[in-house]
């Protein structure tokens, strides 16, 4: 790699975007004014990775791993996508599900540097500029949270901002987006939680959310500033609670290049594990019938993907609507009830209610089971039990993150289905080995999805692979 920069010296070192370490070769530290400053030893880019994953395998922890990761980027972005793309299995459940889990529950005592923009209601009316003060004018892609359901985590305000930084590292990593050209956003509206508002290490403001008007006015002002100061870029909703994921989605997808990966990524990457899992059960998609544990946004996302591919099959979408049944925290989703929220009423189908998970799989015999509650432990043996009992390859699908949220274990769905489930998850589970065999459970994550949407959003010469050769020292290797 050939660096082109004005900067010089402590300057270079101290801009992890420039900074190669003891990498830097002899004539790269005479003509950018390094001599002195570093030792004299040259090692190459892959002495360097060996380094750090001796240090990484030494950790006790996960999160241990995490905060080593992270300082790592803070420093040296060459080598740190080197290690995350010659390791990507191993560190992606360490920079991303599930172990960004606890990083956001824990960010207040972790924080050493910002990675993105936090943008308050002090902010209202100067967005635009908050946003230039960003070190590129280049940005491309943007995460934004407000940090209100984070994963299966609940609200976690300002320390939801774990989960854009991670996944704008794989939007890099998995798609050759340059570092550069990202920008993770939190919409910081405070939070309802209790823990976080009488927390000192909280980092977010310590005040109960913005809602109504001020919040619209706040998010309003947000989308066009982006569009002001990054006109180029996509715009991913992250992590927003149902009562404004849905509506902001549908507010402004027409009007902005936007997407909720939440609802629209995890039906994506689900939707593709069903197809899949009916290359093993056999059978067609229009023969299906699926069953939902958890109506938000995840839930009703694939649901309304799944009806499209019915329709898209040939079949009315009436009928396709009724392939799909929720049961929600108060029980089965069906006609009679009042109590349903607007994008649960389309698939609120004629049928007794029950508030009885097991009962409703008995009654309505579904071929899979997706779990999208964020409640672990809700798909129990009684009711993978009687799954297995209706179908001879039952798919069960605990889609919850993370894998402390999962609705059961890999190894709980090969046991109470005698090794006969196709099961998926969220988080990634372990191989199992029961009677001589060895299972490999699916993992059904949206990072299968969101980075190819970002991906193609961008023009073929900004995507090229040279974008992300600067930083893993290797022309034109990128994650597959």
């Amino acid at each position: 790699m050939t660096l082109h920069t004005r900067k010089r010296g402590s300057d270079v070192l101290n801009d992890p975007s420039l900074n190669k370490g003891t990498a830097f070769t002899a004539e790269e530290r005479d003509r950018l004014h390094l001599r002195g400053l570093l030792p004299p030893r040259v090692f190459s880019i892959e002495e360097q990775a060996q380094r750090v994953l001796e240090k990484f395998h030494g950790k006790s922890s996960d999160i241990e791993k995490y905060i080593y990761l992270t300082g790592l980027q803070d420093r040296n972005e060459t080598l740190f996508y080197r290690v995350v793309l010659d390791n990507l299995a191993l560190m992606m459940p360490i920079l991303y599900t599930p172990t960004v889990g606890q990083a956001c529950l824990e960010y207040g005592n972790i924080f050493r540097r910002p990675h993105g923009i936090f943008i308050t209601r002090h902010d209202r009316g100067h967005i635009a500029s908050v946003l230039r003060h960003w070190h590129s004018d280049d940005v491309r892609v943007i995460v934004v949270t407000d940090g209100e359901r984070i994963l299966g985590l609940g609200d976690l305000g300002a320390h939801g901002m774990g989960i854009p930084v991670g996944k704008l590292t794989l939007y890099s990593a998995c798609a050759g987006i340059h570092p550069q050209q990202t920008l993770p956003i939190t919409l910081d509206v405070g939070t309802e939680n209790g823990n976080f508002l009488n927390d000192p290490n909280y980092i977010g403001l310590p005040e109960r959310r913005l809602r109504g008007a001020d919040y619209d006015a706040l998010v309003a002002e947000f989308f066009q500033a982006v569009r002001e100061v990054f006109p180029r870029a996509v715009i991913q909703l992250e992590d927003f609670g149902n009562q404004n994921a849905f509506r902001l989605l549908h507010h402004y997808r027409k009007e902005y290049c936007t997407f909720d990966d939440d609802i629209q990524g995890t039906a994506a990457v689900t939707l593709a594990g069903l197809f899949s899992a009916l290359r093993i059960t056999g059978g067609k998609l229009t023969d299906q019938t699926f069953l939902f544990l958890g109506a938000g946004e995840a839930g009703i996302g694939i649901g309304d993907l799944i009806v499209a591919a019915l329709v898209a099959a040939g079949m009315d979408e009436a009928a396709a609507r009724r392939r799909c049944w929720f049961f929600d925290s108060k029980g089965l989703v069906v006609h009679s009830r009042t109590d349903l929220v607007e994008h649960k009423r389309p698939y609120a189908h004629e049928a007794a209610f029950t508030a009885d998970f097991q009962q409703a799989v008995e009654l309505l015999k579904p071929n899979a089971i997706i779990g999208v509650s964020g409640q672990p432990r809700t798909f129990t043996q009684p009711i993978v039990a009687a799954m297995a009992a209706i179908h001879e390859r039952p798919m069960i699908f605990a889609l919850s993150n993370p894998t402390s949220k999962s609705e059961c274990t890999a190894e709980q769905a090969y046991e109470w289905t005698d090794g006969r489930a196709v099961f998926a998850s969220g988080s990634p589970f372990p191989t199992v080995t029961r009677g001589g065999s060895v299972f490999v459970p699916g993992q059904a994550n949206n990072a299968y999805v969101f980075p190819g949407i970002g991906l193609g959003h961008l023009p073929g010469a900004v995507a090229h692979p040279r974008n992300l050769a600067r930083y893993c020292h290797r022309r034109g290797r990128l994650c597959v």
